[in-house]
């Protein structure tokens, strides 16, 4: 038997986002000194995307979407893969290439 939240993961999949609402509704909880647990189980959502929903509110204050921020990681890991000698100016200058076209 498959549980609720098993259930929801399947639909939401890897791609899909909570909506706005979900969110601030994660953060509401939270400020009331729910857990973790007691959130996912109320909103049926997975514990983990309520757990990085609270831990991204913490470090940055906001719950939206940062745009273009794992595209860099990739990119980042996939240059120094490719060739483990490069300086670390050449990455950072890479990078900042790919993060921020026009400067």
């Amino acid at each position: 038997m498959q549980t609720t939240s098993t259930n929801i993961c399947e639909r939401m999949g890897r791609s899909q986002e909570l909506s706005e609402f979900k969110r601030g509704t994660v953060i509401g909880c939270h400020l009331c000194n729910k857990s973790i647990r007691e959130i996912s189980l109320l909103l049926n959502i997975p514990q983990s995307p309520v757990s990085g929903i609270i831990t991204k509110w913490k470090q940055l204050g906001t719950t939206a979407t940062q745009p273009g921020s794992e595209q860099g990681q990739r990119m980042l890991k996939r240059t120094v893969h490719k060739s483990h000698q490069l300086p670390a100016e050449s990455v950072a200058k890479d990078l900042q290439k790919l993060m921020w076209p026009s400067d």
